[in-house]
């Protein structure tokens, strides 16, 4: 289906999902219709008008953004030609000056357009790839992809605020016949459907960059090879020339959510030539871990393999060779993988509840007092599920000796998840941010003689990650380093620090040892309680 067909749909389908909750809304709280749509009306106007410009300044103050840099001349030459053939103006472009590769837009239309690149881009990709990335940005404009899911994220955050406003209503309600709980559970429901479809449509919305940015390349193989230097990492070549005009969020190269751009890079030299079976290697765990279909539905992105594969239905209508042939046979299911890890996951819970359950049926509430039963049941509750919360912290973080590894090894595992952890030891250079450019985030990125690595820094007090991000991590900049810690997967892969050795020094994140000291706290006083209500 056409692109805008597909956007009319998801328009139509969103807000009359949001019309159907205001008109009972309104009918339920017995207030006049037009005032519940004239404040729909003032969000989307006040959003659309005023968000590109606090984008500009959180770009300029938090990423120090250059709107002022000499950006290279093929690539000038080419994005004017560009939108001179597509009726677009010439975007206003941004430069961060951050060795992690990271290129997103935004705006409100074709007129008022920002793309932002950072230095890493430059140093990765050659002069064809950083073309068909900035092509894939210049699709977004083209298709007023921002505007449009301006409109779209309208819906979900109006009906939120019908959800709140109507939980505080019937919470405070004292009415029989007062049906504002039931909207208000309907309002949340509503939401969260909403929530998806907006994924769904920022995923296809995706596509069609893709497919934007290799028609107007004539080269969807270099947009394929920037995915993979990227998004998977896996270098196509060995480049000696420097960053471009190098100084001294959102989304890595619109692959992945902001609040997952945890983004890796994986070098795979041989003279110039690409590894394909380190390719392959990185897409089997998109290909076969259940974990990569689950993950992808709260993606406002694609997988990359998909991606990937598209490009290369692409490449054979131009009468090209497909950049990637995914040939590898899958070995075995992963689905009992999948089933064991998500019951560790919901083990505490459901042990908890279970807990819950079995006492309250065994004990008999008449025998003590109703204070001593509670502190019973309820400790009981605790103690079950904190307990388990311990056999899973122990699956999770999996404390065998650190192995040497590298990402272009730890890139090709494929039973690997946010539950089953790999401990791992990685050396190499700490090369930008986690967030490129952002001085408010604590987390690197480490490139070794392989790639790139996210890694994932973090103390138990957020304070205490936000003075280190302001005031110590740039000291870590360029420096070698040596770290430890558990090597997870999302839809893009990240490294769990525990320590990072550096100039002969230790830096640990407490993290790990005061989930520890917590859950043996919580268990303690849970056991406390239970013990406590049979004595007394």
């Amino acid at each position: 289906m056409p692109l805008l067909g597909v956007s009319v749909i998801t328009l139509a389908v969103l807000y009359g999902l949001l019309a159907v909750i205001l008109v009972v809304v309104a009918i339920a709280v017995e207030a006049p219709l037009w005032i519940a749509f004239a404040i729909v009306i003032v969000v989307i106007v006040v959003q659309f008008l005023i968000a590109p410009w606090l984008t500009d300044l959180m770009q300029k103050w938090f990423y120090k953004t250059n709107f002022d840099m000499k950006f290279p001349s093929y690539l000038e030459k080419f994005i004017r030609e560009t939108c001179d053939e597509h009726g677009v103006k010439y975007p206003k472009m941004g430069f961060i000056d951050d060795g992690a590769p990271n290129a997103f837009t935004y705006g409100r239309t074709k007129s008022d357009a920002r793309i932002v690149l950072t230095r890493g881009i430059f140093e990765l990709l050659d002069e064809e790839e950083v073309k068909a990335v900035v092509a894939h940005e210049i699709g977004h404009i083209v298709h007023y992809d921002m505007a449009i899911m301006t409109m779209v994220q309208i819906v979900p955050m109006v009906m939120y605020m019908v959800y709140s406003a109507l939980s505080r209503t019937s919470s405070s309600s004292s009415s029989k016949n007062d049906y504002t709980g039931i909207v208000a559970l309907v309002a949340y429901v509503f939401y969260i459907v909403c929530q998806y479809i907006i994924l769904w449509l920022s995923r296809v919305r995706e596509y069609y960059a893709d497919e934007f940015s290799a028609e107007v390349t004539h080269a969807p193989n270099a947009l394929a090879s920037a995915l993979v230097n990227i998004g998977f990492g896996l270098s196509t070549r060995e480049k000696d020339d420097k960053a471009v005009g190098s100084a001294s969020g959102e989304s890595t190269l619109g692959i992945f959510d902001a609040k997952n751009s945890k983004s890796m890079v994986v070098s795979c030299y041989n003279d110039g030539k690409i590894y394909s079976s380190r390719i392959k290697g990185a897409m089997k765990w998109e290909l076969w871990n259940t974990w990569a279909f689950w993950y992808e539905l709260a993606s406002t992105h694609p997988l990359i393999s998909k991606r990937i594969f598209r490009l290369g239905k692409m490449a054979l209508e131009n009468g090209q060779e497909p950049f990637v042939n995914f040939d590898l046979k899958k070995p075995e299911s992963y689905v009992d993988d999948f089933l064991r890890e998500f019951a560790i996951s919901i083990l505490p819970w459901v042990g908890a509840i279970a807990a819950g359950i079995v006492a309250y049926l065994y004990f008999d509430p008449y025998s003590v007092e109703i204070e001593l039963y509670f502190a019973r049941l309820i400790g009981i509750v605790f103690a079950v599920g904190t307990a388990l919360s311990i056999l899973k912290y122990l699956f999770t973080h999996p404390r065998r000796n650190y192995f040497e590894a590298n990402t272009a090894g730890l890139l090709s595992e494929v039973k690997v998840s946010m539950i089953r952890s790999i401990p791992a030891q990685l050396t190499g250079t700490i090369i930008g941010r986690g967030n490129p450019g952002c001085i408010f985030n604590e987390d690197f990125v480490l490139r070794d003689e392989t790639g790139i690595m996210f890694l994932d820094y973090n103390q138990p007090l957020w304070i205490i990650n936000k003075v280190f991000a302001l005031f110590k991590s740039p000291q870590y900049f360029n420096k070698k380093v040596t770290v430890y810690g558990w090597y997870r997967r999302n839809i893009v892969p990240f490294f769990e620090l525990y320590s990072m050795e550096i100039d002969g020094q230790v830096k640990k994140c407490y993290s790990y040892g005061f989930g520890w000291a917590w859950r043996i706290i919580l268990l303690a006083i849970a056991a406390l309680a239970v013990v406590g209500s049979f004595v007394l």
